[in-house]
């Protein structure tokens, strides 16, 4: 069996290191990817939130020009009831 020594443990120890130097590098990039990930989901959630914004208002708008164009039917057609007296 080979004899352990502490220039052994050492390159050891030193492996480990840059091993976990490694690691922690991509741990970092993984970090800065779900970060951007996050980021356009956020931007995402923003625009169709705005997307229902102008629906709701383009509903509303409709609503009115539905609202208004019932008038004008009521209005036409009292109008043919008042001719016919």
């Amino acid at each position: 069996m080979a004899e352990i020594s502490n220039e052994l443990i050492y390159e050891v120890l030193k492996n480990i290191q840059f091993r976990l130097d490694k690691i922690e590098a991509g741990i970092d990039e993984l970090r800065q990817g779900h970060n951007a990930m996050r980021g356009h989901i956020i931007s995402i959630q923003t625009d169709i939130s705005n997307i229902y914004a102008v629906l709701a208002r383009h509903e509303d708008r409709l609503d009115r020009i539905e609202r208004r164009l019932e008038l004008r039917e009521l209005a036409e057609a009292q109008k043919a009831f008042d001719l016919s007296s």
